[in-house]
């Protein structure tokens, strides 16, 4: 939290200080002191003031002045908001590693799964693509707002084929449509297993979405023991992060790694709150002042009802 006009703060100073006067006050003897020999009959009859009478009033009325204060000092805070007309393309590979089930129920369908968590999780008002590859793209949805299209078509994808990630992001790229200086802000998020085997070299393409101020961030899934059935063979199918974190570093995103499902979706959570949102500064003091108002009637209510005067 941050204020506008901090200067204010010196206010609280005074808080402290009336508590210290008040204590002296009632530690001060009478002036006039008279003798009254029945006075434990009337101590008897009237009863002693409780000690939370004594100390709630004063309390109430210091924690309202302090929300005053700080609401003088017009306080901010740092929430997250919503991004306008933002677009986020996601790229799924659906290659035939794809099927290992190194991750449950496979990398696939795990990768279905935290996709389709993102989309029910970021604002409404990002655009979503989706693109599909496996030897070349398969899939290509524009960005749109139709989540129930993104879902239908994303949670239909079979893992079949090679991998050819560079022709896949150029394809995300194209669906973004031209970019320029005032254009909303855009990004993808890549979801693969492996390096690319065929097509366009991805590490050109992240250089080009870096130009067009596109960030990729990409997801290695899987891990190194993941093995897929493939013409009554055995195959190893270890991702590769490495390849998969040049792209990210080249096109000025950010890497990330996910060998099971809950990793996964954490790293679509995470995604969702860089892409679809953005950090302001909002002011907050109607609240304090709101704070101070409601606990100065509470001080001034307990004061009059315990003791017969303000505090």
């Amino acid at each position: 939290m941050s204020f506008q006009a901090p200067l204010f703060l010196i206010g609280l100073v005074a808080i402290p200080l009336a508590l210290l006067a008040l204590w002296a006050a009632r530690r001060r003897p009478a002036k006039y002191v008279i003798r009254f020999p029945a006075t434990a009959t009337l101590a008897a009859v009237v009863g002693r003031t409780g000690r939370a009478r004594r100390i709630i009033p004063p309390a109430l009325l210091s924690l309202s002045l302090a929300g005053l204060v700080t609401a003088l000092a017009r306080p901010e805070a740092t929430i997250a908001v919503p991004i306008e007309k933002a677009s986020v393309m996601l790229v799924t590979d659906t290659s035939g590693s794809m099927n290992a089930t190194d991750v449950s129920p496979t990398r696939l369908g795990a990768a279905q799964a935290a996709a389709t968590h993102f989309l029910d999780r970021v604002p409404k008002s990002l655009q979503t693509g989706l693109v599909a590859y496996a030897d070349g793209p398969n899939t290509v949805l524009r960005p749109t707002q139709d989540r129930d299209t993104v879902k239908g078509t994303l949670n239909a994808l079979q893992a079949d084929g090679g991998t050819a990630t560079g022709d896949a992001l150029e394809a995300a790229l194209n669906a973004l449509g031209k970019r320029g200086k005032n254009s909303p802000p855009a990004a993808i998020v890549l979801l693969s297993d492996g390096a690319s085997k065929t097509g366009r070299d991805p590490n050109e393409v992240a250089q080009e979405a870096k130009a067009a101020g596109v960030p990729i961030y990409t997801v290695a899934l899987g891990t190194p023991d993941g093995v897929i059935q493939q013409g009554g063979q055995v195959l190893n199918v270890a991702p590769d992060p490495q390849a998969l974190a040049q792209i990210a570093q080249l096109s000025g995103g950010r890497a990330f790694t996910a060998e099971d499902s809950d990793a996964l979706d954490a790293v679509y959570q995470t995604l969702g709150s860089k892409i679809g949102t953005k950090k302001e500064k909002k002011e907050v003091s109607a609240g304090f002042a709101a704070f101070g108002l409601l606990l100065l009637g509470g001080a001034a209510f307990t004061s009059l009802r315990w003791r017969g005067r303000l505090p």
